[in-house]
């Protein structure tokens, strides 16, 4: 059984997200872009970055969650 996600979770899977920034920045990149194109796919960057920080943020809470406790060492 998997756990619901939240509302605010994002609607594209990390590897999606990942794929399509990666595609953006090749874009802005290349050049040739307006203002207005460039702004817009810089945008578009932020809350796709934003959306891979997300699962990675989760990613990483769901690994401390499941790494059992470790006793600290005697001084």
């Amino acid at each position: 059984m998997s756990t619901p996600e939240p509302a605010n979770a994002p609607t594209q899977s990390y590897e999606q997200a990942r794929e399509e920034l990666a595609d953006v920045v090749r874009r802005l990149e290349g050049g040739g872009l307006t203002l207005e194109e460039s702004l817009a796919l810089w945008e578009r960057g932020e809350e796709l970055a934003g959306v891979c920080q997300h699962w990675l943020d989760e990613a990483r809470e769901r690994l401390a969650a499941a790494e059992p406790e470790r006793p600290q060492p005697a001084e």
